[in-house]
C-alpha cells in the first residue's frame, strides 16, 4: 500500500509540474504574451503587439500580415526558425521580394520580424537587387542579413564584405526557386556594420556588380558591368 501512495503522489506531482509547464509556456507565447511585450519593448511600442501562432511559417506570416495575397518564393530552415521569401504582389518573376523570420515553439510557429523592398529598376537595367535586415537588440534573430534576387546570369558568386576589415567577409548564398527566380542572402557578423561592399562575380571571379552600402537599412539595385 505505502508503495503504490508514493508511486501515486510521484505521478501526481509530475503531472502537475506538466500542467504547470504548458500554463508558463502559453504565457510565454500567447499572442499578447510575456514574448510580445518584450518585443514591443525592443521596438519601442506603447500597446504590445498580439503575434498570432500558425501551424507553419507561412501560415504565422500570414496570420501576423492578414494577408492572402503573398506567394512564398522559398523557406530556408535557420537553427530554430525558418527565412519565408515572398512576394505581396503575386509576381513570381521579379519586382517585390519580402523575407520574414519566424521561430519554432512547442506551441507552433511564431513571427518574429522582416522586412522588403517594392519593385525597382527594370531587370534588363540591373544584375541584382539588395536589402539589408539589421539585428534587433534584445530579441533573438539571424540578423543582420542582405538578401536579393539576382537579374544577371551571368553572376554567379556574390560577395558581402566589410570596408573597414577586408578579412571579414560573408558568401552569399544562391537558390532557385520553382517559379525560375534566383534568389540570394548571406548573413553577417552581429558586429557588422556599414558601409558594406556587395560584389556579383561571374565564374571566372570578374566584377561584373558591385555597390558599397552605407545605410544600414539600405536597399536598391546594383547595374551590370558588362
Amino acid at each position: 500500500m505505502k508503495t503504490t501512495r508514493r508511486w501515486g503522489i510521484t505521478a501526481g506531482v509530475i503531472l502537475a509540474s506538466v500542467v504547470v509547464l504548458y500554463i508558463l509556456l502559453y504565457m510565454y507565447e500567447k499572442p499578447g504574451g510575456w514574448s510580445d511585450r518584450r518585443m514591443s519593448q525592443a521596438l519601442g511600442l506603447e500597446q504590445t503587439l498580439q503575434i498570432p501562432l500558425g501551424g507553419s511559417p507561412e501560415e504565422a506570416v500570414r496570420l501576423f500580415r492578414e494577408s492572402d495575397s503573398m506567394t512564398v518564393v522559398h523557406e530556408e530552415t535557420v537553427g530554430r526558425g525558418a527565412l519565408v521569401f515572398l512576394t505581396q504582389s503575386g509576381q513570381q518573376e521579379g519586382g517585390d521580394l519580402q523575407v520574414e523570420y519566424v521561430r519554432k515553439t512547442w506551441l507552433g510557429w511564431k513571427w518574429v520580424w522582416g522586412a522588403g523592398y517594392g519593385p525597382g529598376e527594370e531587370p534588363s537595367l540591373a544584375a541584382m537587387n539588395y536589402m539589408r535586415v539589421p539585428e534587433i537588440e534584445q530579441v533573438s534573430t539571424p540578423f543582420p542579413m542582405v538578401f536579393g534576387e539576382l537579374l544577371d546570369p551571368a553572376i554567379e558568386k556574390i560577395i558581402v564584405k566589410q570596408k573597414e576589415a577586408g578579412t571579414d567577409k560573408s558568401e552569399a548564398k544562391l537558390i532557385t526557386a520553382a517559379s525560375g527566380r534566383t534568389i540570394w542572402f548571406a548573413f553577417q557578423p552581429a558586429t557588422a556594420g556599414v558601409p558594406f561592399e556587395i560584389e556579383g562575380l561571374d565564374q571566372a571571379g570578374k566584377i561584373i556588380a558591385t555597390k558599397v552600402i552605407t545605410d544600414v537599412r539600405g536597399s536598391g539595385t546594383m547595374g551590370s558591368s558588362r
